[in-house]
């Protein structure tokens, strides 16, 4: 992969950040790579490990969770955002799944040009409500918009979820650059999805690596890879979760040990800040 020239935001300053310890931000730079499917499943993983688990739609404008799980909320972010109800009384429980969630709403492109006064309050919010669980799972926006970048910086690690497609490769490069000129890119680990084989994933991780090697002088770390499998179309289809509807599939497993590297790195934070 050749070095790529990233267009610069054309808002540049951000509201001052403050990071939770216990927040998993999903993103990815480009739409159709699973990555709400994978923070579905992963929210799912952590819950079945015992853990209190949160899933915050973030992709504000195109938000897809509710519809995922087939869910049909009564209240949204949206009426968060419209200053109607605070952030703690959107959250719904997911009961076939254990975990809770707080639902996007779709449609709404004005959402994702939030005021940055706006935009930190919410985070602030979602910080709050973080402490009464485990662990918080945002699923951001596709791409490195304002939204993106500033609840990626909340975030005690962003996983960013890639394929083999060569623009998702580029997208995902393009991330990395921009966090790293903003100096989050410590906080960056990648998730290769839909990987035909191991040696596939490894390759795409590999080719990632490289233009980051090379260019940005990095090496983000593998997270894991979830190999392709046609029941992840199925149960997207049937809006069950996958550890639900096929349990004992591979790309199951592999989501389900991604959620224990995650949760030991996440542990690892947590007692590093304690005696800090």
């Amino acid at each position: 992969m050749s070095e790529i020239q990233t267009r610069q935001p054309s808002e540049t300053t951000a509201p001052p950040f403050r990071r939770g310890t216990n927040l998993l931000a999903v993103a990815s730079g480009k739409g159709g790579v699973g990555k709400t499917w994978f923070s579905i499943t992963l929210a799912h993983a952590l819950t079945k490990m015992g853990k209190k688990v949160l899933l915050f739609d973030g992709d504000l404008g195109l938000a897809n969770v509710d519809v995922q799980l087939g869910l049909m909320p009564k209240r949204d972010l949206n009426d968060v955002i419209r200053g109607r109800i605070s952030l703690d009384k959107v959250i719904q429980e997911y009961e076939e799944g254990g975990f809770d969630i707080i639902a996007g709403r779709s449609g709404q492109a004005s959402l994702s040009a939030l005021p940055s006064q706006r935009l930190a309050h919410l985070r602030d919010q979602l910080l709050e409500v973080a402490g009464r669980y485990d662990v918080v799972i945002a699923d951001l926006g596709a791409g490195v918009d304002r939204t993106v970048r500033m609840l990626s910086a909340t975030a005690t690690r962003t996983v960013l979820v890639t394929t083999d497609e060569p623009t998702s490769l580029t997208d995902a490069y393009a991330f990395i650059k921009l966090g790293n000129a903003a100096g989050l890119s410590k906080n960056i680990s990648i998730v290769v999805n839909m990987a035909p084989s191991t040696n596939e994933g490894e390759k795409t991780y590999n080719t990632l690596l490289k233009a980051c090697e090379n260019f940005l002088r990095l090496k983000p770390p593998l997270a894991g890879m979830v190999g392709a499998d046609p029941k992840v179309k199925d149960c997207i289809r049937h809006q069950t979760p996958l550890l639900i509807r096929s349990p004992n599939t591979q790309a199951a497993a592999d989501v389900e040990a991604i959620a224990q590297r995650l949760w030991k790195g996440m542990e690892r934070v947590k007692a590093s800040a304690a005696h800090g």
